[in-house]
């Protein structure tokens, strides 16, 4: 008897394929004996990442709708036709007993086979605004997990799970201090690095006047340009500049203030730890979803936002200082992180994923921490991140 499958559709970006490989991991942990099988493009971090955590991997070629001009956009229309055939196929030879879509262009043409094909479908909204292909597909999920509450009405309140954003293992509540000295920093711009942060926030730090250790995570363009810029500000001993950080969850335990954008997985990581941060949202974000998401933080006590035109020097020392200066602000702010955390999302999606796919879940041996499964026509109150 062949093993039942499970389809993984989207990525491109590490927005897109980290939340899929976490609740990957997490049904695989839950479930040994089900095949998870991912869908993406050539071009993405999927091409690379999927095969690396051991999955399987099927390549669709599509092209964007979006952001490729007039003629880039009719291209794409064209060959999304050719991909949706080339999914249904792929659909039908794997027959999936559910598909999860975390949207981008590359999960549209496999959710939109999986809904003409009678597959059940789920969807992932991670943001605070719906992205492009999730409001085409809306109207055909089974099930929709989200984080915000906002995108909810694209959807029918019966299929809504708030579960909050899928992270990977070992981001769990952590102790705060507010008190300890070298004061940690810990500055984030994605696995890229963000130039207009690695520009200013050494900048910044120099200034703040306070006796700090920082971690800034700069990417692997701008890593050797912002150690000499540390260096040349007179704090080189005092910072540890890295391409990319590995033990996110440790650093974020470590970190005292963080620093960095605002993209879904961001803020569920410092929110699943419980750290107060400081967020300049990514100011070209598709439909201003970083600011928005910010802004949820922001309104609950958890984080400073600072719009794209605010961001100087000058003006991130003094919000710096004041902060670091105010542990009884700081402490306020990790714990209304960490109420909006939601470390267990990864596991949570992968039961209900469970559940909509017809598997039983007792059939399989189940940690007993499992998060339990909300079933389907009930949707989660309280917000979330």
């Amino acid at each position: 008897m062949s093993r039942p499958t499970i389809l993984f559709a989207g990525g491109g970006t590490g927005g897109h394929v980290f939340p899929l490989v976490a609740v990957a991991d997490a049904l695989r942990a839950l479930a040994p004996g089900v095949r998870c099988v991912f869908v993406g493009t050539a071009r993405g971090l999927e091409a690379k990442l999927v095969p690396e955590r051991g999955y399987e991997l099927e390549l669709l070629e599509v092209l964007p709708l979006r952001g490729r001009g007039v003629l880039g956009a009719a291209r794409g229309a064209l060959r999304a036709g050719g991909a949706v055939r080339e999914a249904a196929v792929l659909v039908r030879r794997l027959a999936p007993r559910a598909v999860f879509s975390v949207g981008g262009y590359a999960a549209g043409p496999v959710s939109l086979a999986a809904a003409l094909l009678g597959v059940p479908l789920a969807l992932l909204e991670p943001n605070s605004v719906i992205g492009f292909a999730n409001r085409l597909i809306a109207p055909l999920v089974d099930r929709a997990y989200t984080a915000f509450e906002p995108v909810e009405r694209h959807f029918k309140a019966a299929r809504v799970l708030r579960a909050g954003v899928p992270i990977r293992s070992g981001f769990a509540p952590a102790p705060y201090t507010a008190t300890a000295r070298p004061f940690p920093v810990l500055v984030l711009g994605g696995s890229q690095g963000a130039r207009s942060l690695n520009e200013v926030v050494p900048r910044a730090l120099a200034a703040v006047g306070e006796d700090l250790a920082i971690v800034h995570q700069a990417g692997p363009r701008d890593i050797d340009a912002v150690r000499a810029l540390y260096d040349e500000l007179g704090i080189g001993a005092r910072a540890r500049t890295t391409p990319f950080i590995d033990d996110m969850p440790t650093a974020l335990a470590r970190a005292g203030l963080v620093i960095g954008r605002s993209g879904a997985s961001a803020v569920s990581e410092i929110c699943a730890v419980g750290r107060p941060s400081i967020l300049v949202p990514y100011p070209f974000a598709a439909g201003d979803h970083q600011r928005k998401n910010a802004l949820v933080l922001e309104r609950e006590g958890a984080a400073e936002t600072v719009p794209a035109d605010r961001v100087t020097p000058e003006f991130l020392a003094g919000l710096i200082q004041r902060l670091v200066r105010d542990p009884a602000r700081l402490e306020h702010m990790a714990a209304a992180a960490q109420r909006l955390g939601k470390p267990n999302a990864a596991a949570t999606i992968a039961a209900d994923l469970l559940a909509l796919a017809g598997l039983d879940l007792a059939e399989n041996e189940a940690p007993s921490a499992a998060a339990p499964v909300e079933p389907p026509g009930r949707a989660n109150a309280g917000r979330s991140v």
